[in-house]
Parts: C-alpha cells; structure tokens; sequence
C-alpha cells in the first residue's frame, strides 16, 4: 500500500529504495513486528526492473529467487521473465502489506541532532527521523557511460551513442550496423536480441574475454554450482572451472574471443560474475556476432578500437555497468571504500554508523535475489533485537521511575 507521512508514530526503520532488496527487508521487519517504511523514487515499486530490456529473464532458477515469504508462481517457469518479475514485486508489497512511500528520493543521510538513529533530506524539504535506515537503492542505480575521447563528435555526425539502460528492443535498429560494447551478460544478451532482431550487423566490443558457463547442464543451473563454491578455494575452483569450460565451452579464439588468463573464480570475487550463455555462443560461431577490439575513442562517424583499426557503426550501445552513486547520500559518513561501496553490509553496520545497513551492492555468483532474500532474514533479526533491547531498557527506566515516585511520596 502507499502510505502518507505520518509523524505521529514511534520512528519508524526507514527502506530506501522499492527494488527487490528493499522489499524483502520491509516484508522481513514486519513479520518481526518491526515497522518499517520503504521510499522509492519512482512512481512504483521495481522500477529498475520495469526499465530493463523485453528480452531479459532471471539467470537464476525461479526456485531460487523468491523473496521471504512469498514464493514465485510456478507458472512462471523456471527461468522467470522481466515482466514476470515486476509482477512479483508488486505482487509481493500488497500480500505483506508494505508500507510503501513512491516519488520520493532521499538525497542525504546525516546523525539525528539527538544522536539516536537518522535523520533523512528527501525531495520536497522533507526531513524525516528514523531509529534505523537499510540503503537498498541497487547495485544498477546510474549508468556509467564511459567519456571516450571524441564522443560527441560521433553524435553530431550522425550516430546514435546510448547507455544499454535504454535499450528496449530490437525494433527500432533492425537493418541498422550496430556496435555493442562491454562482453557481460547484459551486453551479451542484446547482441543476440539484436541479431534475432533483424539488425543488418552486430559487433561486439570486448576489453577482457569473459568466463562463458551454460545456463544449465543436463538440467543442472549454474547457479547451484556458484552457491556450491562460494567456500571453496578460490584456486581450486578456478582450475576445475577452467576444465570444465574446456569440456563444456567451445574455443572462440578463431572468431575473436579467446580464453580468458585468469581464472573464473578469481574474477567472480572482483565483481565480474561470468556470462551466462543464452545463445551468444551459437551466435559468434555462425558469424551473426563479431567480437572486436575495445573502443578507445571516436572521430566523426567512426569508432577506434584498441586494435588500431576503425569501424563506422550506425549505432553504438554502451553496456558499460553503472555507478552505485552513493556518495551524496552517505559519502561523508565515510562509509564507502574507494571504490564507492559500502564498507559492509547486511546485517552488520559500521561502528562508527550504528543503524545504518546495506543490502544489494554486491553481484553475487549465487544470484542477486537468492542473496538479497538472505540479507534482508539477518537484517530483519539484527533490528528485532535492537527493538527488544530498547523495550526491555525503557521498560527498566519505567519502572525505575516508578519505584523512585513511590518512594518520594511516602
């Protein structure tokens, strides 16, 4: 439900951001009897999910992404669908009855002046007071289109330069040259949506060759195995990857992309979760994909690769990641590491921030939904506790006084 402000109430845990992480840690405080209010930005809950390209499906088992409390619909198959997904999440805040505020962005967090709990700048010169806060705002909040030198010389001559966040479909670029640059999933998966599209030529601009798995084998999904390795050693787990892609993966050096130097495991732990095959493989063999060179710049019309060698694409799509974007929220609590992210997250808080969580910033090689939902079950129960705790010492300072009156008015 959307709900309006309310002052009145004892200060709620404030959720900031209506995605799949901060539901499920609204839904978790509330089985906790612990209100909760989520804020979103946009006009409903998932947007980034409503934003995504049509072709997008979960590459984790549906089985495996269900949120606490409410599993997904077994007909929505086991590799459940974007618009399925939005469903869900709908679905999700009206079965738990979430406290829901849409339309409203909290630009800043600082320590309430009392020094219990947080006090939150929102649009609207609001200023709202919470004994907790949980930042779910999402691992693909900004999109981060790098500044390539010449960039906008290439627009002014006639090219179209956008960010993989507004790729819809393919319609719109059938019969059309275009150059998809950044070999992960995203970026992968439009490449093949673009060629069952219609789209006259595909390029695929790849800096560092990726780990490629099957999504499933003999009906086993990859993501079991990556909940399966999480703690195994990571040289282990890159030479068994390693043999394993050598048995299950065909070598694309021919075709321009070639088995990665490092191993699967260790670039899994930087950040770089490998690419799930949904049909990018069949593509390059057959030649409908050509893997080139890293973009390097522009020059008018054309793009220079890191080759040395110049193609004139109609239309370049950056799936180039994003930015976290959390440094004018929280920055200058000096919880971020140098990378922007939070210093820790789920159900621990720095010691210097006590009430202030994160969920949601990490790209995890068990699945972003499956650990999100874990996340939220060992957040719900840290502020369960710390809402029994500040009951049993009020309810200590209520009786002290007490016994204190009495024993003025004898």
């Amino acid at each position: 439900m959307c709900a309006d402000f309310d002052f009145t109430h004892d200060r709620p845990v404030y959720v900031i951001g209506g995605g799949p992480g901060g539901l499920a840690v609204a839904a978790v405080l509330r089985q906790h009897g612990v209100r909760a209010v989520v804020l979103e930005k946009a006009d409903a809950v998932g947007a980034s999910w409503r934003g995504h390209y049509e072709r997008l499906h979960l590459h984790t088992t549906r089985a495996r992404s269900g949120l606490p409390g409410l599993a997904m619909p077994r007909s929505f198959g086991r590799w459940v669908a974007r618009a399925n997904v939005v469903r869900y999440l709908e679905k999700y805040a009206e079965h738990h009855g979430l406290e829901t505020v849409t339309g409203v962005e909290v630009t800043r967090i600082d320590r309430a002046p009392d020094g219990a709990g947080w006090l939150l700048h929102a649009t609207g010169g609001r200023e709202l007071s919470g004994r907790a806060v949980v930042v779910a705002t999402g691992f693909n909040h900004t999109p981060k289109l790098p500044d390539w030198p010449g960039r906008e010389t290439y627009e002014t001559s006639g090219g179209t330069l956008l960010h993989a966040s507004g790729y819809r479909d393919a319609g719109p670029y059938a019969g059309k040259d275009v150059l998809v640059v950044g070999v992960g999933n995203t970026g992968a998966e439009i490449a093949v949506d673009l060629v069952e599209g219609g789209a006259a030529h595909v390029r695929l601009a790849v800096r560092n060759a990726p780990h490629i798995v099957r999504r499933s084998t003999l009906g086993w999904p990859a993501q079991a195995t990556g909940i399966l390795i999480r703690r195994l050693p990571t040289r282990l787990v890159d030479r068994v990857a390693a043999l394993q892609a050598r048995i299950a993966i065909p070598d694309l050096s021919a075709y321009g992309l070639p088995r990665p130097d490092t191993g699967l495991y260790s670039r899994a732990r930087e950040g770089a979760i490998p690419l799930q095959d949904v049909g990018l493989i069949k593509a390059v063999r057959k030649g409908q994909v050509e893997p080139v060179a890293a973009v390097e710049s522009f020059e008018g019309n054309a793009v220079v690769l890191a080759d040395g060698s110049r193609i004139t694409p109609e239309v370049v799509i950056a799936a180039t990641g994003y930015h976290r974007a959390l440094e004018g929220l929280v920055g200058h609590l000096k919880v971020l590491d140098p990378r922007g992210h939070p210093t820790v997250r789920g159900a621990r808080t720095p010691k210097h921030a006590p009430g202030l969580y994160f969920t949601g910033f990490t790209n995890p090689i068990s699945g972003m939904l499956r650990e999100l939902a874990l996340d939220a079950r060992r957040i719900g129960k840290a502020l369960a506790r710390e809402k029994r705790t500040r009951l049993r010492a009020e309810a200590r300072t209520r009786s002290s006084e007490r016994k204190s009156l009495a024993r003025r008015t004898r």
